[in-house]
């Protein structure tokens, strides 16, 4: 996710959860890593869970994308992904409390058949992902956008667009100016370019002598939606896609503030310098977009209008 450095132009990494009942069930969920493998094909959902996404069973693996891959990724036959199952609809946990489901996983589950391997979402704090990829995971799909910061570290290729929306308790109650958040408290995902956006302001909230932003950061995006639900903070900040999601789920009782800000790609993260998985990916998401794969899934989550028409690979972002 790219974005200026002013504060003006925040955009996170983070989505909403199942609803204001569900999010402590949840958020104890994704605490630790745990991993749901399916073969290449299936759905996303289990028996025991209500939220079905978009079906891969007919997507055919390409041989010529495959034979890209290096062994280091299809060595063992699986495509191991990092994701944070904290934010819907993009990456989170089903009513059974520990299938992964949502459009980041579908596109996964699709990358997978593609490829002619088995797919196995791993869930882990959102922080921990990037420094892990291409050790403990293959890939990482969780949301991330494209900064300068995290291409000195992966390498990225693009597959979705998001604006960003500010989210409080409907009606506003504690009258948020997102204009001048000086002394208001903001709930914030640890390790995101949102924390590191309201880190940014608060220093200029101090430098001109104002109250200090009450930053609560917490591991988990469900906390943050909860920390609003609760009324311990007054705004959140989210991806525009999930934070509709969220409102949605919550039965209105959460509301977006003002108009969305700035739209900003999102992105596969891969191995520092594997360019072999990275054309891999590119040309995998470019062959599902040319069929219509992408949009069906993107469909099926209600979020097309984050939909692009070309995978990049590390494209440029602003400084």
């Amino acid at each position: 996710m790219s974005y200026s450095k002013g504060i003006k132009s925040f955009k996170s990494v983070t989505a909403a959860a199942l609803g204001v009942a569900m999010l402590i069930a949840v958020a104890a969920c994704g605490t630790t890593d745990s991993s749901t493998t399916s073969a290449a094909g299936d759905k996303s959902s289990s028996s025991s869970s209500k939220t079905e996404g978009f079906d891969t069973s007919s997507i055919k693996k390409d041989d010529a994308i495959a034979a890209l891959l290096p062994d280091s990724v299809a060595g063992d036959g699986t495509l191991t992904v990092g994701t944070d199952t904290s934010y819907a609809p993009a990456e989170f946990l089903a009513e059974d409390g520990k299938t992964p489901v949502g459009f980041d996983v579908d596109l996964s589950k699709a990358l997978a058949a593609v490829f002619g391997l088995k797919e196995e979402t791993v869930s882990s704090t959102f922080d921990s992902i990037i420094p892990s990829v291409g050790s403990k995971y293959d890939i990482g799909i969780s949301s991330f956008t494209v900064t300068k910061e995290r291409l000195d570290a992966v390498d990225f290729v693009t597959y979705f667009k998001a604006g960003s929306t500010w989210v409080t308790k409907k009606g506003n109650p504690d009258k948020v100016d997102t204009s001048n958040l000086c002394g208001v408290k903001v709930a914030v995902q640890t390790g995101t370019t949102q924390e590191e956006e309201v880190n940014a302001a608060n220093a200029q909230c101090k430098a001109d002598g104002k109250d200090a932003i009450d930053i609560q950061s917490s591991k988990l995006q469900t906390d943050v939606t909860t920390a609003v639900a609760s009324g311990k903070a007054s705004v959140f900040y989210a991806d525009s896609p999930v934070a509709g999601y969220a409102i949605e789920q919550t039965g209105d009782e959460l509301a977006a503030l003002g108009d969305d800000t700035g739209v900003t790609p999102e992105a596969v993260a891969i191995k520092k310098g594997d360019s072999a998985t990275a054309e891999a990916v590119q040309k995998a998401i470019q062959k599902l977009m040319d069929d219509g794969t992408y949009k069906k899934i993107l469909d099926t989550w209600g979020v097309s209008s984050g939909a692009l028409d070309k995978a990049e690979i590390n494209p440029a972002v602003e400084e």
